[in-house]
């Protein structure tokens, strides 16, 4: 079939779509590009059922670090093509001191040979150079958000202030936005994550995109209706987490429990916070099964930060728990405001106790919750991710249409 061909291919009954999606199929050629593999985060676990969707694919990265056990449970047995970055000096544990060459080593994959070209990028995978008979679908997880908008909240997160090392790295920044502004015509069609996501795609590349809400495993985090008299928080103790704004208002309501589950470099100063106060526990980290538990008896689960998306808050409404939330970035598009949880709109403490306080004069249904969450699961992710594949393919087999 050309891409001008005279046949309707929309006007077809459903079965002979598929039929003949599945023939074209079959000779297609697919290779994923993801920015690197250092470890199981958010992107990688959507990497991991993208890869279910096309087991066949080829997967080429910046730097591919994984330990086996990671490896086994993301690309299994896959041999992934890496940049020349994975060969220079402490690669990898610096190998975001490598940012300014990226650019240039993405551009270094030879991807030719494909028919579809999936980047998984949320730094410079979208940059793979592509042809005009190749379709480029971006998952996009966010712009870089370093080089965007959220330059200068970095630049005082890893203390870069003062010239000339400021100067330098800001210089960088810029040269780095230029580059990604120009790949931004290499890519035919950008998916989201949220419509928080979309609006910065909008803002930054001004493009349309499509949102696939990313896989949650749902099904281990299973519904419980016994609660226990206890809040919870879980995450990595970073500065943009604000698990110390949650522990500095729980200081306040000292007739109210909070478990604190997670590591990081925030640890000593959120230790110092919460120091005296007994209704604060912190518990580190915590195994997964224990992980599980806990925010399956919580009465409420507290989620401060503005994410791209937020697993988190969905494994809590999964276990039928509901969620106090900052009501900003993809928290929007998991949680409804006073049916699975409730919003705060501030990140102060004063307006988390308020939302506490609504919080806890409201009824909240913990298997309506957990039937909500279900719309994440991974199922349901890859239903939509190889629909809209398949969709996308037929568009531009018909008339390289993008948008």
């Amino acid at each position: 079939m050309g891409r001008n061909g005279p046949e309707n291919f929309f006007s077809l009954p459903k079965d002979d779509l598929i039929a003949l999606f599945i023939k074209k199929n079959i000779s297609m050629k697919i290779v994923f590009i993801h920015d690197w593999l250092i470890s199981i985060a958010g992107a990688e676990k959507v990497l991991e059922q993208m890869l279910k969707c096309y087991p066949a694919a080829d997967i080429f990265c910046v730097v591919d670090f994984l330990s086996k056990s990671e490896r086994d449970s993301i690309v299994g047995e896959k041999n992934v093509k890496t940049s020349f970055i994975q060969h220079l000096p402490f690669s990898k544990k610096l190998y975001r001191n490598y940012l300014p060459l990226m650019p240039l080593a993405v551009e270094q994959f030879d991807v030719s040979k494909y028919d579809l070209v999936i980047s998984s990028s949320h730094a410079v995978a979208k940059g793979v150079l592509t042809g005009p008979d190749q379709l480029h679908i971006c998952m996009c997880y966010s712009p870089m958000r370093y080089a965007w908008d959220l330059q200068h909240q970095y630049l005082n997160q890893v203390d870069i202030k003062f010239p000339p090392k400021s100067y330098f790295v800001r210089w960088l920044l810029h040269r780095l936005r230029i580059w990604d502004l120009r790949t931004v015509n290499g890519v035919d069609f950008f998916i989201s994550i949220s419509r928080y996501i979309t609006r910065r795609i909008k803002k930054v590349y001004a493009r349309s995109s499509e949102i696939i809400y990313p896989p949650v495993d749902i099904n281990a985090f299973t519904l419980c209706n016994d609660k226990d008299d206890y809040y919870v928080t879980s995450s990595r103790l970073v500065p943009y987490k604000r698990v110390d704004l949650i522990v500095s208002a729980f200081t306040q309501m000292p007739n109210k429990r909070l478990k604190v589950i997670g590591n990081g470099p925030e640890l000593k100063r959120i230790k110092k916070l919460a120091s005296g106060f007994e209704n604060i526990e912190l518990l580190g980290f915590q195994e997964r099964p224990r992980l599980i538990a806990s925010l399956q008896k919580a009465k409420g689960y507290i989620f401060a930060a503005e994410e791209d998306f937020g697993i988190a808050p969905v494994e809590a409404m999964a276990c039928g728990t509901p969620v106090v939330a900052y009501g900003k970035g993809g928290v929007r598009d998991t949680v409804v405001d006073g049916v699975t949880g409730v919003f705060f709109n501030e990140q102060t403490e004063q307006s988390l106790i308020e939302a506490i306080s609504l919080f806890e004069s409201s009824t909240f249904d913990s298997v309506l919750i957990s039937n909500h969450a279900k719309k994440f699961s991974e199922e349901s992710f890859r239903h939509a991710f190889k629909d809209y594949i398949e969709q996308k393919v037929h568009a531009f087999e018909q008339s390289g249409i993008r948008t």
